[in-house]
């Protein structure tokens, strides 16, 4: 088990292996499809988009709630691959350095990583509440109009996990092991 800070430089996130099991402290940042799709366009235009750049990306949408509303109540993962459109591109493009979500992504998406030294930390579904107790606190919110769910949110994290290396930047995916393994014990 590690405990990672994030943002990760691209040398911590090259040191993690497929099948690590770490924890992040410090900051990460919510987006799902939205968020993706409005920052490609803000980079398209030239406009900078640093809350991107080096970022620990969780697919999540938080369930917020509070007097302040930003007391975050649940934080589950949200099923990665509906981000396979985008994530390559904002890989490279916006510097995404981590991707947290459940399920995997493409081929395309983890030859993105590799090719920029980040990494996919795949979060249990079904552990939403577990996941929030690991957020401390929320620093900010970006792009409100797109509602609570595909805002970005800024988040300040200690021990959040446990989180498993699914994808590294040396080429590994365990989802492509457990596939060959069970094609092979198959047959298909």
């Amino acid at each position: 088990m590690k405990r990672i800070n994030s943002p990760m430089s691209e040398e911590d996130a090259r040191s993690l292996r497929a099948g690590e099991t770490v924890f992040l402290a410090g900051t990460m940042i919510t987006a799902r499809d939205k968020a993706h799709m409005r920052a490609l366009q803000m980079s398209s235009s030239g406009e900078a988009v640093d809350i991107f750049e080096g970022a620990t990306v969780y697919h999540c949408g938080p369930i917020m709630g509070g007097d302040d509303g930003l007391k975050v109540i649940a934080a589950g993962p949200t099923t990665s691959a509906r981000m396979n459109m985008l994530a390559p591109r904002a890989i490279r493009e916006l510097g995404i350095r981590a991707i947290i979500g459940k399920g995997g992504m493409s081929k395309e998406t983890h030859d993105a990583l590799v090719e920029k030294g980040g990494v996919y930390l795949a979060a249990t579904g079904g552990a939403a509440v577990t996941l929030a107790e690991g957020i401390k606190e929320v620093t900010a919110r970006e792009w409100e109009d797109l509602g609570m769910a595909e805002s970005v949110w800024t988040m300040r994290v200690k021990d959040f996990g446990p989180l498993v290396v699914a994808m590294d930047s040396q080429g590994r995916s365990l989802y492509d092991e457990v596939e060959q393994r069970v094609r092979k014990n198959t047959g298909l």
